[in-house]
C-alpha cells in the first residue's frame, strides 16, 4: 500500500517588487531603444545644419543681424500657429503625423542642399525655406514628443523624457563637431543632405515602433473625448486656461525663463566683466553648464510621479543659487555654483515636461503642447531682451541677484497663496440652510 504524498507547505508570498527608479528604465522597451537611436541621428543632423546655416547666412550677407533674423523667421511660426499644429496632432494618427512631418523636413533639407550645390541660394529663398521649416515643426515637435511617450508605460515617461534630453545633448555635440568636418571635406551642401538623410531615417523607423504594455495609446484617445470635443483649437485653449496645474506650471516656467536660465548671456557678461575673465574662462563655465545639464537629465529621469510643486521647488532653489552665483567673488566660486544651478534647471525641465505631457487626457495632449509652444516662443523671444535691459540697469551681478530673488519670491508667494486658499473651509449651500433652520 503506497503512502499518500505529503504536500509541501505553501511558500510565503513573495513581497511585491519595488518599482524601478533607474533613469534608463524606459530603454527596457525595444521600440524606445530604436526611437532613441533615431532621435540621436536626427538631432545630430539638425545641429549640423543649424551650425552650417549660421555660417552660410554670414557668407551670403556678411551680417550677424541677418543670422539672428533667419533664426527668428524659423521660430516665428511657433508663436502664431503652434495651437493649430497641436490640434492636427490630436486629430491625426500620431505615427503617421510624425513620419510625414519628418519626411517633409527631409525634403526641405534636400531642396536646400540642391540649391546650395547649384549656387542658387540667396537670402530670400533661405528665409522662405526657414519659414517652411518652422511651419512643419509646429506639427513635428508635439507629434514626435508624444510619440516617444506613447511607447512606454506612464510611470516610465519621466525616464523617456530624461533619455530624450541626454540624446538631445549628445546629438547637439556630435552635430556641431561633424559640421566642420563635413563642410571641410564635402562642402556646405553635404551638411544639408546629411540632415535630410537623418530625417528620412527617422521616418523609416517610425512604422516599426510598437507601444509597450501599459503605455497610453493615442488610438484609444477617442474613448476619453467628451461629447462636445470636436478636436478644435478653441477647446485646447479653453482646457489649458481652466487647468490650474497647467497655469501654475506656465507661471513657474515663465518667471524662470525671463529672470533666469539665460546663463549664456548673464554669465558671459559676469565672467568677462566683473570677474575679469576671457573667452577661455567662459568656455569653462559653458562646459560646466553642459555637464550639469547632463547630470540633471539623468536625475530627472529617476522621477516617477513629478508634480508642479516639485517643479516650483526646484525653480525656486535655482533662483537662490543664481543669487549666490551673482555674489561670486571669483571664477572658482562661480564654477562651484554653476554646476548645481545647471543640475537643478535640468531636473526642473524634465519634471515640468513630464507634467505637461501626462497631466492632460490623451486626446488633448497635442493641443496642450501647441498652446505651450506659443507660450514658450514668447518667453524665448522676450526673455533675452528683458534680461539684457535689466543688465543695462543693474549690471551682471545685479541682474543675477534681482532675477533670482524675483524667481524665488514669486514662486514662494504663489505657494503661500495656494496653501491659504486650500485652508479656507468651503461651506455648501445645504449646510448654510441647515444652519439657518
Amino acid at each position: 500500500m503506497s503512502s499518500s504524498p505529503v504536500s509541501a507547505p505553501p511558500s510565503p508570498a513573495a513581497p511585491p517588487s519595488e518599482p524601478s527608479r533607474s533613469p534608463w528604465r524606459s530603454l527596457r522597451h525595444r521600440s524606445m531603444r530604436w526611437w532613441s537611436v533615431a532621435n540621436f541621428v536626427s538631432n545630430a543632423g539638425t545641429w549640423m545644419q543649424l551650425t552650417v546655416q549660421n555660417l552660410l547666412v554670414l557668407q551670403i550677407t556678411g551680417s550677424a543681424a541677418a543670422t539672428g533674423l533667419s533664426m527668428s523667421v524659423q521660430a516665428a511660426p511657433a508663436l502664431l500657429i503652434s495651437v493649430f499644429g497641436g490640434a492636427a496632432v490630436d486629430r491625426w494618427p500620431r505615427k503617421l503625423t510624425a513620419a510625414v512631418s519628418q519626411a517633409l523636413l527631409g525634403a526641405v533639407a534636400f531642396v536646400t542642399a540642391l540649391m546650395v550645390a547649384l549656387d542658387r541660394l540667396d537670402m530670400g529663398s533661405l528665409m522662405v525655406l526657414a519659414a517652411v521649416t518652422g511651419v512643419i515643426a509646429t506639427v513635428d515637435g508635439p507629434a514626435c514628443s508624444l510619440l516617444g511617450n506613447d511607447l512606454v508605460p506612464r510611470e516610465d515617461v519621466p525616464s523617456a523624457i530624461g533619455v530624450g534630453a541626454l540624446v538631445h545633448q549628445a546629438g547637439r555635440l556630435t552635430g556641431a563637431a561633424l559640421a566642420g568636418v563635413t563642410v571641410g571635406f564635402l562642402g556646405t551642401a553635404a551638411a544639408y543632405a546629411a540632415n535630410g538623410l537623418s530625417f528620412l531615417f527617422v521616418a523609416s523607423v517610425i512604422p516599426f515602433l510598437r507601444p509597450a504594455r501599459g503605455a497610453i495609446r493615442h488610438a484609444g484617445a477617442a474613448e476619453e473625448r467628451g461629447a462636445q470635443d470636436t478636436m478644435s483649437v478653441r477647446e485646447g485653449l479653453t482646457f489649458f486656461a481652466r487647468r490650474p496645474r497647467l497655469l501654475a506650471l506656465a507661471g513657474v516656467t515663465g518667471v524662470s525663463a525671463v529672470f533666469g536660465r539665460n546663463y549664456q548671456l548673464t554669465l558671459a557678461v559676469l565672467v568677462t566683466g566683473p570677474l575679469a575673465g576671457g573667452a577661455g574662462s567662459f568656455g569653462t563655465v559653458s562646459t560646466v553648464l553642459a555637464v550639469g545639464g547632463i547630470v540633471g537629465a539623468v536625475l530627472g529621469a529617476r522621477l516617477r510621479r513629478p508634480s508642479v510643486r516639485v517643479v516650483g521647488a526646484l525653480a525656486a532653489a535655482g533662483g537662490l543659487l543664481q543669487v549666490v552665483a551673482g555674489l561670486s567673488p571669483s571664477l572658482a566660486v562661480l564654477l562651484v555654483m554653476v554646476l548645481p544651478m545647471a543640475v537643478v534647471e535640468s531636473v526642473s525641465d524634465t519634471a515640468g515636461t513630464a507634467v505637461l505631457q501626462t497631466d492632460p487626457p490623451a486626446h488633448m495632449r497635442g493641443r496642450v503642447l501647441g498652446v505651450w509652444g506659443s507660450i514658450g516662443t514668447v518667453w524665448g523671444l522676450g526673455g533675452p531682451p528683458a534680461l539684457g535691459l535689466l543688465m543695462e540697469l543693474a549690471g551682471a551681478r545685479g541682474a543675477l541677484i534681482a532675477g533670482g530673488l524675483v524667481i524665488a519670491g514669486t514662486i514662494g508667494a504663489g505657494h503661500l497663496l495656494r496653501e491659504r486658499r486650500a485652508a479656507v473651509p468651503r461651506v455648501s449651500p445645504v449646510a448654510n440652510l441647515e444652519t439657518a433652520a
